[in-house]
């Protein structure tokens, strides 16, 4: 055999081995790939609980309303995506009030807020047809199963602004524009009073009444009649900045109430008694979130709950009462200080506390008549 057939012959049996090989791999079975697993559904993304407020006046009038919207944007600020929130301004206290309540739920609101005194009776009518709904009443002191109150010590803050009163009135004459005469209110114009009779025992105040938390032609007439009378500095516990623009004009002194007012009369301004509702909105949303939140009960939060304050104090208050103001917030903050602690008389002479005695809230809470050195008598008190 020649060198050329055995070169020929191996190379056929290498082809022949190709071959057979690759019929043994065609005949092969090939083996199933591992299915993939089956992708986990998302978990459906929680619809977010529809929160509404209910406010009496305008959420531009400087005061009371502003600072509930405030606490609102504190919510949506906090949670996110978690909520959503509305509101409906200038509602009356009226059976209005309960007609924009019951639209607030019809509309998918879980949990809603009125925030003033008024609301009270028509919110305990909607919370007994939609127990499914929970409610919150600012300032009241009726609840149920699914409606709860809350409210600010603003009395804290009255009082801390009458020790600079007491300080900075040349005629030892004190105004106050007073609102509606309830209990808070008389609360607010008699720890004012306290306040600055802690610094300046003679000093009197007066008091004009409009009846009505918004009205700033009326609390500009009241403003005007105080300082007509005599008060140079003035206090107010109505919503709008009127009564610090009135003393703006009219050279005198005054407060500003629930949000700070400085910019509404700079040349006026002592100081700003202010509520922040942020601390105690975020924690009742909060609850609800978390299925934690319950009713027929009451919150009452002062400086104590970083909820009052007195804050932008003039340049021209002496240092020894900014240290005075300091030493009442630190306190009222850890419990050392109280307001309301005898001996406390009326303007007619009886005893409201005795010696030492100090008021509970129940004591605070049904305040009808004003305290030694306030003129007058407190309306239907």
């Amino acid at each position: 055999m020649t060198d050329l057939q055995k070169r020929s012959l191996l190379k056929l049996a290498a082809v022949s081995a190709v071959a057979a090989a690759a019929l043994m791999g065609c005949g092969k079975k090939e083996a199933a790939a591992p299915a993939a697993a089956p992708a986990a559904a998302a978990p459906a993304k929680a619809e977010p609980l529809k929160i509404a407020f209910a406010y009496v006046g305008p959420v531009g009038d400087g005061g009371w309303t502003y600072a509930h919207d405030n606490g609102r944007k504190a919510v949506e600020k906090e949670f996110g995506d978690r909520v959503t929130t509305s509101f409906v301004e200038k509602v009356p206290e009226s059976a209005d009030a309960e007609r924009v309540i019951r639209d607030m739920a019809g509309q998918g609101a879980k949990l809603i807020f009125g925030t003033t005194f008024g609301y009270m009776e028509p919110m305990l009518k909607v919370a007994a047809d939609l127990k499914d709904v929970r409610f919150e009443h600012a300032t009241g002191y009726k609840t149920a199963a699914n409606l709860r109150t809350y409210d600010s010590r603003t009395y804290e803050g009255a009082y801390m602004a009458g020790v600079i009163a007491g300080k900075m009135s040349k005629s030892g004459v004190l105004g106050v524009v007073g609102s509606v005469p309830i209990p808070e209110v008389v609360r607010n114009i008699n720890s004012f009073t306290l306040g600055a009779q802690s610094v300046n025992p003679a000093v009197k105040t007066k008091v004009v009444w409009v009846n009505e938390w918004f009205n700033p032609p009326k609390e500009t007439e009241a403003a005007t009649a105080l300082i007509n009378g005599g008060a140079d500095v003035l206090f107010q516990n109505t919503d709008s900045p009127a009564v610090l623009q009135t003393a703006e004009k009219m050279g005198k002194r005054a407060f500003g109430w629930d949000s700070d007012m400085t910019a509404y009369g700079p040349k006026a301004h002592l100081a700003s008694a202010v509520i922040n509702w942020g601390p105690y909105y975020i924690k009742a949303v909060g609850e609800a979130l978390d299925g934690k939140w319950t009713g027929a009960s009451g919150s009452w939060w002062g400086v104590k709950e970083g909820a009052i304050d007195l804050i932008s104090l003039a340049a021209d208050v002496p240092e020894d009462t900014k240290k005075r103001v300091d030493e009442v917030r630190a306190g009222l903050k850890d419990g050392s200080f109280s307001i309301w602690k005898g001996p406390i008389m009326d303007n007619t002479g009886k005893e409201l506390l005795a010696k030492d005695a100090v008021a509970d809230d129940k004591f605070l809470g049904g305040l009808k008549t004003y305290v030694k050195g306030v003129e007058g008598k407190v309306p239907g008190g």
